[in-house]
């Protein structure tokens, strides 16, 4: 599967891709999708579904994914399945060949999908030997390459996966998410039907969405618990946020690191929390509400990411299954008086939802809008929107 650092060989047969990381670890697979490379940080998917809803949220930004399952693409692609316009994850690594589609939903093969989108396939690796490699050593920086003729200059590629500074300190959220304030008023998803069109109602509660990297189905979540939502830039001033009245707010997930995306995010979450607007946060957006009130974010050693990852509920010891994406958390042991843990993630302990006592918000680090995944914690869009229609 590897090469050592001190052997350049020229691509065994038939190779068309390679994956090549920063310690100069060479992995030859089978390229699909565009050609060209990408370099980012690579980390591992157990999901068995949701390929395109993984490659499209924006939370995978700068990151290069290695599916844990063996059979990607076997389900095809198609336009409803997608979490943004275009897909932020970099590329993928899967074990088995992408197959014809299968799917009465399928509209363009995985390949045509991936060359449409300017993103990179590989195929042909041993993802459960990469997958162990990112457990024991971390999550590494890496160069995803493919050229159907099979030249590669890897000495160039290792040189460029060590050159790229990583995902700590970096801030990606005025990258990915919007530029312009819009309205959102569509619902869930339905076999044959599609996705519920104009379903906020004009007197529903008013939610106020910050996007850092937000998911479509968050929004279709919030619209489905009876909310309206207007979505603002990541980098909307406190001003901007209480022009549109609104009374709620809710902070989307996101990619990058925390600390760096909280220079400009959490003055605008301290000073809603100071007004008393009920606050909701996924994900990146657990992180701010963390860092908001003084709390402490980490980069984690291997990240969580998948849809089968067990979180405990502190009240009552009920345990969520839920679709998990980030590699920073929120250290438990700096979070003040005044905020309280609510879930931990029983894969290691670390803290998966907290919520303040003396101020209406709270936050999770998982996604209980994950599409698909399972549906354990829907409730939580309930709870924020009937939240906010006790107190209208």
């Amino acid at each position: 599967m590897a090469q050592p650092d001190h052997a350049r060989p020229i691509p065994p047969e038939g190779a068309t891709g390679v994956l090549v990381l920063g310690d100069g670890t060479v992995i030859w697979g089978r390229g699909f999708g565009a050609e060209g490379d990408a370099v980012g940080e690579v980390c591992f998917n157990t999901a068995m579904t949701g390929y395109q809803e993984v490659m499209t949220d924006p939370s995978y930004a700068g990151q290069i994914i290695t599916f844990t399952f063996p059979h990607i693409g076997n389900v095809g692609t198609n336009a409803e399945d997608v979490e943004a316009t275009n897909p932020h994850a970099l590329g993928m690594i899967v074990r088995e060949d992408v197959t014809e589609q299968a799917n009465f939903r399928a509209t363009q093969d995985l390949d045509s999908w991936l060359k449409q989108n300017g993103r990179i396939g590989i195929s042909g690796v041993d993802t459960r030997a990469l997958t162990r490699l990112i457990r024991v050593q971390g999550a590494p920086n890496g160069v995803i390459a493919h050229d159907a003729a099979g030249r590669f200059d890897i000495d160039a590629l290792i040189a460029k996966a060590r050159a790229w500074p990583g995902l700590e300190g970096m801030d990606l959220a005025k990258q990915v998410a919007t530029t312009q304030t819009y309205k959102w008023n569509d619902g869930l998803w339905a076999i044959h039907e599609g996705y519920a069109v104009d379903a906020a109602a004009a007197d529903a509660p008013h939610v106020v969405a910050i996007d850092y990297g937000l998911k479509r189905n968050i929004l279709r979540n919030l619209v489905a618990a009876g909310a309206r939502v207007t979505v603002v830039p990541a980098t909307a001033s406190f001003e901007e946020v209480m022009s549109h009245e609104p009374d709620g707010v809710f902070l989307s997930n996101g990619p990058g690191d925390p600390a760096a995306t909280g220079e400009y995010a959490v003055p605008v979450i301290r000073k809603l929390l100071e007004v008393g607007k009920p606050l909701f946060g996924i994900c990146l957006g657990h992180q701010m509400l963390g860092l908001a009130v003084g709390a402490r974010t980490y980069k984690m050693h291997q990240g969580h990411r998948g849809a089968n990852h067990p979180v405990r509920r502190k009240d009552d010891g009920r345990v969520e299954i839920t679709s998990m994406n980030h590699g920073f958390a929120v250290d438990t042991d700096s979070l003040p008086g005044n905020v309280e843990p609510t879930h931990f993630s029983l894969f290691d302990g670390s803290l998966a939802g907290l919520r303040l006592t003396d101020k209406p918000a709270f936050s999770v680090q998982y996604h209980p809008e994950a599409s698909p995944g399972p549906q354990d914690s829907h409730y939580l869009f309930q709870q924020f929107v009937g939240q906010l229609k006790k107190s209208a």
